[in-house]
């Protein structure tokens, strides 16, 4: 996995770590359910992206970007979730603020490759 030359792979794999140190501090405190959603979701982003690299062909390139994507969405969703409900109380912003910027590169990802694939 050659990630120094791939962004969104680099910060899909380093969100995900995040992600897992999150979870494991979510269930010392006894938050176990919302905590697992997050947990799946987040990791899958990075998973799919990694699969992309990998990709038969342009359109299933996209649709693992695809994929990603609605997995990211998903994870800001649990994000919102635990922040505004407080079932723990924890600092989420950082978390929030990368998985914003995560949403940003695949939507832009997703977008530019169906563009090229469109104009040929």
């Amino acid at each position: 996995m050659n990630q120094k030359n791939n962004i969104i792979l680099q910060k899909s794999f380093d969100f995900a770590i995040e992600i897992i140190e999150l979870y494991k501090i979510l269930n010392s405190k006894g938050e176990f359910i919302i905590s697992k959603q997050l947990f799946r979701a987040a990791t899958s982003i990075g998973a799919n992206v990694n699969e992309g690299t990998a990709a038969a062909s342009k359109k299933d390139f996209i649709n693992k970007m695809i994929i990603a994507s609605k997995e990211a969405r998903e994870t800001e969703y649990w994000l919102l979730l635990l922040e505004k409900s407080q079932l723990v109380a924890c600092n989420y912003l950082k978390y929030l603020t990368d998985i914003s910027e995560i949403n940003k590169i695949l939507t832009s990802i997703v977008k530019t490759s169906q563009e090229n694939l469109e104009t040929k």
